[in-house]
């Protein structure tokens, strides 16, 4: 009996510290030499008392580790929402880093710059930058972190789900230094109730202002929108979105997986009938449809 009962407390133990490995963290500075298209400010970040920040000027990482129980190497950077005006940093962001570590999917939660003309030169590209940096620094480093750089996605909810679609849309042109000739490409792309596009009949106006300003030009619209920036070589998506969401109307995600299909670029959408904008708060089997994908396309077991 006292055998049997040490084997369980080795057992639980084990568990116990696997999971601690696989939830293991650290914080990563994005641009350690200075960060680009910034001025001088007296912003100061808030929101670590309740998870929702503002006022970033210092983009970080923080890294989730993948359960080396079932990890392929593949590896996803997470943008959470809030409209280009707040990060929803922990809701969206550390509490889907955690599920997909545990999946076996190392996960880096981006806190990136918010558009503002108060700390960057050109606001309308502030957020692209960090999440191609980003993008390029976790590829740069993939064998340290046992990452494969075929295996690199990007993951966006709401208006960071606009920001990670235009960093699967928009790779082909550096934003940021890239004197290795590092791909900028995601390997793959999942949104969840994403902001898509810029133009006034579908676009969410206050991340559109936020990002634009309140008269942006048609050029502007038209490069942002980006439905219209598909091309063959746009890596493949994940979607999902409610009907009823009265936010970022469902026709987002539609237009979307329309252009990548005509685009013969593979994608699959989950629309939910109701549930809102925010959904996965109240839908705790959201994820049970993208683990399935992920496993079909290898990036998990």
């Amino acid at each position: 009996m006292k055998r049997v009962y040490l084997i369980f407390c080795i057992s639980a133990f084990f568990n116990f510290a696997q999971s601690l490995v696989t939830l293991a963290q650290e914080k990563i500075i994005l641009y350690p030499n200075g960060v680009p298209n910034a001025k001088p400010a007296a912003v100061k970040e808030t929101g670590a008392e309740n998870g929702v920040y503002k006022g970033i000027t210092n983009p970080t990482l923080e890294y989730y580790k993948a359960n080396p129980a079932l990890s392929t190497g593949a590896a996803v950077i997470v943008v959470a929402g809030g409209g280009y005006g707040v990060i929803v940093y922990n809701g969206e962001g550390i509490n889907t880093a955690k599920a997909l570590a545990e999946k076996g999917i190392a996960a880096f939660v981006l806190k990136y710059r918010l558009p503002s003309d108060e700390i960057m030169n050109d606001k309308k590209v502030g957020p692209l930058q960090d999440a191609q940096q980003a993008i390029k620094l976790v590829r740069d480093n993939a064998a340290g972190w046992g990452i494969d750089p075929n295996k690199i996605g990007i993951m966006g909810f709401s208006a960071g789900g606009h920001l990670a679609s235009t960093a699967a849309t928009h790779f082909e042109k550096a934003w940021v230094g890239n004197p290795e000739k590092t791909s900028l490409r995601p390997d793959f792309q999942i949104l969840v109730y994403p902001v898509i596009s810029m133009l006034d009949s579908l676009t969410h106006h206050g991340s559109r202002d936020n990002l634009l300003g309140k008269n942006p030009s048609s050029e502007d619209k038209q490069y942002f929108s980006n439905d219209l920036q598909i091309k063959a070589n746009t890596p493949p998506a994940w979607l999902t979105h409610a009907a009823d969401d009265k936010v970022v109307d469902v026709d987002n995600s539609i237009v979307y997986f329309e252009r990548l299909r005509k685009h013969k670029v593979d994608v699959e959408m989950h629309i939910f009938p109701k549930g809102d904008h925010g959904f996965i708060f109240r839908h705790p089997g959201w994820m049970n449809p993208l683990f399935d994908w992920l496993k079909r396309y290898g990036y998990t077991k």
